[in-house]
């Protein structure tokens, strides 16, 4: 009888013991160029003795349409605004705790062994004949942030009838360099920071600033999914720490 109360006794402790722990798991849904920086940043977090953070890394758009449909998100962190107004509008996210944590730049990659070199963005030079028989590599303009706002930029160039055609569309900022990487594409359009942490393209040149929208990463929490562990992450994103990563890795501080 009492190895009995003594075994119970040890299940139910392991069993309150693992319930805090559990509930200290945070899932983030977060855009993919935010990939090394966030995972460094919940790092960190972790050892704060907080939470533990699950992350998920995808294009925004596609995380956006996942938290609609139910998927268990805590967080979101996406890479444009359209996409955190859209689960604003259907009340999926708490407007209280919504905030702009970072930005970032756009730039025309090519492979690190391109002889292309010193371009200029500007409405005299033509980038589709810059790509010569290839194409040029981008999220899909239709729902991708970054493919969003480079086609913003080939509009204001006044280039996008020569460049859509010859637009290779992808799911993620991601799979835009991963392609330049390999070489299947002479040029690319990603973020400033995607290509900062790869050995295996090189930036031709950098997007005035004034030919797309501002490239704003907004955070919040994602409605009826409660968690204190959450709450306390968000607000170490938006803290001297992480703040001190995310500038590390290359992204603009608000």
């Amino acid at each position: 009888m009492k190895r009995l109360l003594h075994a119970l006794t040890l299940i139910l402790m392991g069993c309150a013991a693992a319930g805090p722990v559990a509930a200290q798991e945070v899932t983030v849904f977060a855009a993919a160029s935010l990939t090394n920086a966030l995972t460094e940043v919940g790092e960190r977090f972790a050892a704060t003795g907080q939470g533990r953070i699950k992350p998920s890394f995808a294009a925004s758009s596609g995380l956006a349409k996942q938290i609609e449909n139910g998927s268990p998100a805590h967080l979101f962190v996406s890479a444009d605004l359209e996409w955190m107004d859209y689960l604003a509008s259907r009340r999926l996210i708490d407007p209280a705790s919504r905030m702009n944590l970072f930005g970032n730049g756009l730039v025309l990659i090519a492979p690190s062994d391109s002889k292309l070199s010193g371009v200029a963005i500007d409405s005299a030079t033509s980038l589709a004949k810059l790509a010569g028989d290839g194409r040029i590599v981008t999220g899909d303009p239709d729902h991708v942030p970054v493919g969003k706002y480079a086609r913003q930029a080939f509009q204001a160039l006044g280039q996008w009838n020569q460049i859509e055609p010859r637009l290779a569309r992808v799911d993620s900022v991601r799979a835009a360099l991963a392609l330049v990487e390999r070489g299947e594409v002479p040029l690319g359009v990603v973020y400033a920071t995607d290509a900062a942490m790869s050995k295996k393209v090189k930036v031709l040149a950098t997007f005035p600033a004034n030919l797309h929208a501002p490239v704003v990463y907004p955070a919040a929490l994602v409605a009826g999914n409660p968690s204190p562990a959450a709450k306390a992450f968000l607000a170490f994103l938006a803290g001297p720490e992480a703040k001190g990563i995310f500038a590390r890795h290359g992204f603009r501080l608000n």
